[in-house]
């Protein structure tokens, strides 16, 4: 994936409405911070280990959490021993000539648990979406949204029309036949 494939992505049939739109931000870089996507034991020893696309994984690394530096490794890998609360947060590497990795989180749990911890990025997808829809200024990225708008508006139209009908009928029903004089 490239970063022009950022954009708006759905799914859609002939069958059904659309998905839910989602919106997707690829980033050119090439760092990569390795670290557990569970939430890690207090007590436990947790190894991070930061690495390129490209090059070799032992290149000298800076380790960052919530954005100040924790210290540099020259393998590219930091292991902080026995974790405790205070160690959770989010963390990041950079690799000097080569940029920084994204963000992740890291949370720190007294007890074992099988929910993901939230993340800065996205989960990468299995398959490409199409590039049709993804490529910048493409019409097909504003095409749901403006069919949403465009529905909302009909409805009202269609609603108002309504009541003007009913209003003209009412109107038509109660009105008194010409030369009809009113008694008292």
């Amino acid at each position: 994936m490239y970063p022009w494939h950022s954009g708006v992505y759905w799914c859609e049939s002939r069958e059904g409405p659309i998905s839910n739109m989602v919106n997707l931000t690829v980033t050119g870089g090439s760092v990569i911070l390795q670290s557990p996507v569970l939430p890690v034991m207090e007590g436990d020893d947790v190894t991070l280990l930061c690495k390129t696309k490209t090059t070799p994984s032992n290149l000298p690394a800076a380790f960052y959490k919530d954005g100040s530096l924790i210290r540099k490794q020259p393998t590219g890998h930091m292991t902080i021993q026995h974790v405790s609360r205070s160690d959770e947060g989010l963390y990041k590497c950079d690799i000097s000539g080569h940029g920084e990795s994204p963000s992740s989180w890291i949370t720190v749990t007294g007890e074992h648990t099988t929910t993901p911890p939230p993340t800065s990025t996205p989960p990468p997808t299995s398959t490409p979406p199409p590039i049709s829809s993804s490529l910048p200024g493409s019409t097909s990225n504003i095409l749901p949204p403006v069919l949403s708008v465009l529905s909302f508006v009909g409805s009202v139209c269609v609603v108002v029309l309504l009541v003007l009908l009913v209003l003209l009928v009412r109107r038509c029903v109660h009105r008194k036949p010409d030369g009809e004089t009113q008694t008292s």
